[in-house]
């Protein structure tokens, strides 16, 4: 029997390319019991028409899935399901099932009903996306990353790729942080005093984990990183948030008897506020005082295009009670999910046992290749590239802000990619973004960081990241356009 060639289609948002979209069809079809071993192909000239693609695409594609054992040639009666391909299981057909069990009572924790702020998938297609944490893919060195991946594939990296490291990391990574990254930040760590984490939200779970319990207490700054209040939410310690100022966290306001700080130091979620030597000083005594720990989320510290970045708080600390997180996603792509956390030798025996309980360690590939990647020099000529196109981003917002009437809660000291914004007071922002979507433009409404969501009812983040300089003018003027023609009473 002949599979119809009507039922090969192309996704027009697949991923990959042509020939791998065509392997992808046939396999499913032969994993999903669609086509059944025997049954004939259509022939390579006519699928390539019905599809619109070349033949040598197709042939290739065929050709490939001889290789897998999917397809077998046979001279000149063509391709056909192989008779040694993957059968699909066989199961007997099943009544439907029903759900009679009481989930609000069998749910033991919850951990949906955030407000972490939603992230649209489809950002790229709008012509004005002033998203905050996405790549552009314009500055980003597809070709030395793709290198660096095909060596970390090859025979002497067999290890790298293969090997259960049970709870370890990738030495190369982890001496690369230590001798390279660290020292730029004024830190100085051994290799058992680094944990490779997915990413900096991964670190800050492993830290709220470890240091935190019912009957602990933790103060974040208030606004902050949404996720982090999260975090702390679903540990079950006792949250205080602190209102930061125009230099962030005030060591004055965090209440007695607090057990962990977290703050962002260098550039405070999303206020921007860079921290004073004098006030990190002051930050460090407070929390000796109280014998509190301390953890630093550095992010951002590469984008410092504007002046160098402030010392981070963990090369001040000379007691041991400073955690520092660290990522590369944000300055390499956020899918790399690829971060790392620095503590005492205790802190990080502890957070590494935690890790290897839920697992065990980033995979070896990926460490492997971003290892190459930090090492042979593409980090730091991808930083550069993307720190000068962001200084010149961030004056062409400087200008269209002012030229536009706009205002701006913070900005920050030394660089970053987002400006922290006030609409005008009865201006909702979570209606502004709603109102702002069908003018093909995205913004990040306020609200989420806050505690207290009515604090950030007027707030909003605008970054330019992800935005070409040619098209921040005309959003912006959107913008400004909206707030203007609607009725926020």
């Amino acid at each position: 029997m002949a599979i119809s060639v009507d039922t090969f289609f192309l996704d027009p948002v697949a991923q990959g390319t042509l020939q791998s979209q065509i392997q992808r069809i046939v396999a499913e079809g032969i994993l999903s019991g669609r086509f059944r071993r025997g049954e004939k192909l259509p022939s390579s000239r006519r699928l390539a028409e019905h599809l619109g693609v070349a033949r040598i695409t197709v042939t290739a594609a065929y050709t490939e899935l001889v290789a897998n054992d999917y397809l077998a040639a046979r001279g000149r009666s063509g391709y056909f399901v192989s008779d040694t391909a993957p059968e699909p299981p066989d199961f007997p057909p099943q009544p439907p099932q029903q759900d009679n069990i009481d989930w609000s009572r069998a749910l033991g924790q919850r951990f949906s009903g955030g407000v972490t702020p939603v992230k649209p998938q489809d950002w790229s297609s709008y012509r004005y996306p002033f998203v905050y944490g996405q790549t552009d893919p314009t500055l980003f060195d597809h070709a030395s990353w793709r290198q660096c991946a095909l060596q970390a594939l090859g025979q002497k990296d067999f290890a790298a790729l293969t090997s259960d490291y049970y709870d370890q990391d990738d030495p190369q990574l982890v001496d690369f942080i230590a001798r390279h990254t660290l020292p730029r930040r004024g830190i100085i760590a051994g290799p058992d005093e680094i944990l490779v984490t997915m990413g900096a939200q991964n670190a800050l779970w492993l830290a709220a984990q470890v240091l935190l319990t019912q009957r602990r207490q933790a103060a974040i700054e208030d606004p902050c990183y949404p996720a982090l209040r999260d975090i702390l939410t679903q540990s079950r310690c006792r949250v205080t948030p602190v209102p930061v100022d125009a230099d962030g966290l005030p060591p004055d306001a965090i209440p007695e008897r607090t057990d962990v700080i977290f703050t962002t130091p260098s550039h405070q979620c999303p206020t921007n506020a860079t921290m004073p030597l004098d006030r990190r000083q002051a930050l460090l005594t407070r929390a000796r005082e109280m014998e509190a720990l301390i953890v630093e989320d550095d992010y951002e510290f590469e984008m410092s295009f504007l002046a160098r970045p402030s010392p981070a708080l963990k090369s001040l600390d000379r007691d041991g009670r400073v955690i520092y997180v660290g990522s590369f996603s944000k300055s390499l792509f956020p899918g790399l999910r690829l971060g790392y956390l620095v503590g005492a030798a205790p802190f990080i025996r502890e957070a590494r046992a935690l890790r290897a309980s839920v697992f065990r360690h980033v995979p070896g590939h990926i460490q492997r290749t971003a290892a190459y990647f930090l090492s042979l020099g593409h980090y730091d000529s991808l930083i550069r590239r993307m720190s000068d196109t962001l200084r010149r981003r961030h004056e062409v917002m400087s200008d269209a802000i002012a030229r536009h009437g706009l205002q701006v809660s913070g900005r920050g000291v030394f660089g970053g990619s987002s400006f922290w914004m006030r609409a005008p007071d009865g201006v909702d922002s979570g209606a502004l973004a709603a109102r702002l979507k069908p003018e093909d433009v995205l913004i990040e409404p306020g609200q989420p960081f806050f505690a207290d969501p009515a604090r950030g009812r007027n707030h909003y983040r605008l970054a330019y990241s992800s935005i070409p300089s040619n098209r921040i003018d005309a959003g912006l003027a959107r913008i400004a356009a909206v707030i203007e023609a609607n009725d926020w009473t």
